[in-house]
């Protein structure tokens, strides 16, 4: 192929992929070992791994180092996975320089510099997204994330971040969920979920008032009504003789116009004499002993008159 042709040809094709294109994308279309070696050698290409052709010899961007995790992984089996499938997708504020990338269990790469390549049992159904880069789904980059999260702190933030910058649905986490098997944190990471897909509903499975018994705490009611300037409202928790209430919040509370609702409320609430204590339902999961020491505060130190 004529010098020219080929360099406009390999250009065309390695366009999406920010500058690089596979050995087996150039082959098909008709460039040679031999062209790439000639073009590598006269330093206008660049080789990265064994796959992998630059068709410039500057540092390769965020966007072809994904691309280069997936060529060097094997296009037939791996794709982009957990949190940077996410970042492609748009995820923001979470940080993890890591490329993490999944294969099918049998597979055999060689180890690349900064790409973390997760071993998965098989792929579901639908999970791998159609057209430009090899990645997974949203819903199930996410439960995978949490899996492969450094803690279940992390894990929950992946969770909750994917649904509340609209990458994923509640519901479309919640069915990914059932299907993506994970070998860390299966319990904790299927109860996050109900949070975030369910919220105060989910809670119990927790149990806030058998936390407070384990606490030697009274024990609260739930549900109870108050009559307020602003109407009737039902309070999550409260306690007979005490002036104490604590709201528990799912997920969803912290999205959109529902956090105007929630601080009127709570204003009523607070006008009215009571005390109020905010609790989010997965902090509940993660701080448990922290959220129930300052509920007993407020119990031995807000006692109705």
């Amino acid at each position: 192929m004529e010098r020219i042709a080929r360099r406009r040809l390999a250009l065309e094709l390695a366009e999406p992929a920010d500058g690089v294109v596979s050995r087996a994308m150039l082959a098909a279309a008709g460039v040679t070992r031999h062209d790439v070696r000639c073009e590598v050698e006269g330093g206008r290409w660049r080789l990265h791994g064994r796959q992998t052709v630059a068709v410039h010899n500057g540092p390769l961007g965020v966007v072809a180092r994904r691309w280069t995790a997936v060529f060097e992984t094997g296009t037939t089996i791996a794709a982009v996975d957990g949190v940077t499938a996410l970042q492609h997708a748009g995820l923001a504020g979470f940080e993890d320089d890591d490329i993490h990338v999944s294969a099918v269990h049998n597979h055999n790469a060689d180890r690349l510099p900064g790409v973390t390549v997760h071993k998965v049992i098989r792929r579901v159904s639908g999970e791998l997204t159609p057209g430009g880069l090899h990645r997974t789904s949203s819903e199930v980059a996410a439960v995978r994330a949490a899996h492969w999260a450094r803690s279940d702190r992390q894990a929950a933030l992946v969770l909750l971040m994917t649904v509340q910058q609209r990458l994923t649905t509640p519901a479309r986490l919640a069915a990914a969920q059932r299907v993506v098997r994970g070998r860390t944190r299966r319990a904790f990471v299927r109860a996050v979920v109900r949070d975030i897909a369910f919220g105060v509903q989910s809670l119990g499975e927790l149990d806030f008032a058998r936390l407070c018994r384990s606490r030697g705490l009274p024990e609260p009611s739930r549900q109870v009504v108050r009559q307020t300037p602003g109407g009737r409202i039902y309070l999550d928790v409260a306690w007979d003789g005490y002036d104490l209430v604590v709201e528990i919040d799912g997920a969803q509370h912290r999205w959109g116009i529902a956090v105007t609702f929630d601080n009127l409320r709570q204003n009523d609430v607070t006008l009215s004499g009571d005390r109020v204590l905010r609790i989010d339902i997965i902090g509940l999961r993660l701080e448990t002993d922290r959220f129930l020491d300052q509920v007993e505060r407020g119990l031995v130190h807000r006692r109705a008159a």
